[in-house]
């Protein structure tokens, strides 16, 4: 069995057997690091890949900069990525610079947070959180993460 990992950096589509997640896999087209504890930044198309074809769960912080909340949840939200990797990852994506993915997302305040597991989105709830919320929230909800 193996997960499918859309990369972050270059948005290729990569194959992970389950049993290597924890062994930090890397892209085959550029290298990056798949499953590292860490926020990464998107855009629009790579989000849309990564929402429709992942089988990891993928939590997306929609946030923008003169948005003092979200200043002030992305530590919080730092943690979570370290806690929740490498079974899940943490993406954010500025609704300033991508205006579209806010309209397309249906997104009405900010911080929003989004999981995506499975191709589909799963979940989704606003305002800022502490890194214990946002961890509970996607072992709650993500269907691999499920005991």
């Amino acid at each position: 069995m193996s997960h499918r990992i859309t990369c972050l950096s270059c948005a290729t589509a990569n194959r992970v057997p389950v049993d290597k997640l924890t062994a930090h896999p890397k892209c085959g087209t550029c290298g990056a690091k798949l499953a590292e504890p860490k926020v990464h930044e998107l855009d629009t198309a790579t989000l849309r890949k990564a929402e429709r074809g992942d089988s990891l769960p993928l939590l997306v912080d929609f946030w923008a900069p003169w948005c003092g909340p979200c200043r002030s949840m992305a530590p919080e939200f730092e943690k979570a990525a370290r806690a929740l990797a490498p079974h899940a990852r943490l993406a954010k994506i500025n609704t300033q610079v991508n205006g579209d993915a806010a309209q397309r997302y249906g997104i009405r305040g900010i911080p929003a947070l989004i999981l995506f597991d499975n191709g589909q989105e799963t979940a989704r709830m606003t305002g800022t959180r502490p890194a214990a919320q946002i961890e509970a929230f996607v072992r709650q909800h993500a269907t691999t993460m499920r005991a």
